[in-house]
């Protein structure tokens, strides 16, 4: 095989998390969060140890990475056996359009399905339409919002039941 073309090298991939991207996925998230919204305590948290308060409980950080720039991230949590959480979804401002969320999506349930999570939650805010609009498009219908959910911001929940004849 020869080497790669230039279209070939730019096209987007999604990779697994790696400790050097860990500045790229709080760069994504705190770019859109800083906009709309104010960085809060469990952001931070995520942001000081992602392989700590993400992986280690088994779950995953999917980034876009296109060429070798990073353009887009998102991470699904672990919140019990069955249940997984995605959060922190990111796209860069200048990238965004060219379904990199619907990647990012894609690997996520996945993921979910491999690891035998029966559902998912988002937790998110009406404000980001495009974002809940992705969310939808992938099956997450809008469910009462917990009275607990660990961000100020949260106006909206959203889940997905999993089909496990599905799974990978």
């Amino acid at each position: 095989m020869g080497p790669l073309t230039l279209a070939e090298a730019r096209m987007p991939d999604v990779q697994a998390y790696r400790a050097e991207w860990r500045g790229e996925f709080e760069r994504l998230n705190r770019e859109w969060i800083e906009t709309w919204f104010t960085l809060e305590e469990a952001d931070r948290e995520a942001f000081r140890d992602p392989a700590g308060k993400i992986l280690a409980p088994g779950g995953q950080i999917f980034f876009v990475v296109e060429g070798d720039e990073v353009l887009g991230t998102c991470a699904v949590l672990r919140l019990d056996a069955e249940t997984d959480e995605i959060a922190k979804m990111a796209v860069a401002p200048a990238a965004r359009g060219r379904g990199y969320g619907d990647l990012l999506m894609e690997a996520a349930l996945a993921f979910s399905r491999s690891a035998g999570t029966r559902k998912v939650v988002i937790v998110s805010n009406t404000r980001l339409s495009p974002a809940i609009r992705l969310y939808e498009k992938h099956g997450f219908v809008r469910v009462p919002l917990d009275a607990d959910e660990r961000y100020a911001r949260a106006d909206i929940r959203l889940e997905l039941e999993l089909d496990r004849t599905e799974s990978a």
